[in-house]
């Protein structure tokens, strides 16, 4: 059983917007994050929401992203796109850690479950 499911994604112009979302059928959802990997780079962290509301962003999205999360669903709105936002997304959930400071720092391997991945294409 699927317990991550992700839906959005595609193809958009520079500068355009595009929303994912994600549905965790698990309790191990103290934290709750968006991941993506782009061609021939690694799989980093993009943005977290913590159970309680607590939300952390990578560098590169602050201000552009937002995201956001309500029970069991995450979503991840993505404005002002550029083509180095260009990846395959992945939604991740994980249960409660003892002393973690914010879920995007959580190493990968401590997430529980993962989505399949989807694409976001953004031509210049």
């Amino acid at each position: 059983v699927q317990q991550v499911v992700e839906s959005g994604g595609g193809s958009v112009q520079s500068g355009g917007s595009m929303k994912l979302s994600c549905t965790v059928y698990t309790d191990k959802n103290w934290c709750m994050a968006w991941f993506r990997q782009a061609p021939g780079k690694e799989r980093e962290g993009v943005a977290a929401a913590q159970h309680g509301g607590r939300t952390t962003y990578a560098d590169s999205v602050k201000g552009r992203f937002t995201i956001s999360r309500s029970d069991r669903q995450l979503s991840l709105q993505m404005n002002n796109l550029k083509p180095e936002d260009t990846a395959v997304y992945y939604c991740a959930t994980g249960g409660y850690l003892f002393d973690e400071a914010n879920c995007l720092d959580r190493p990968q391997a401590r997430y529980d479950y993962w989505g399949q991945g989807t694409q976001v294409t953004v031509s210049p």
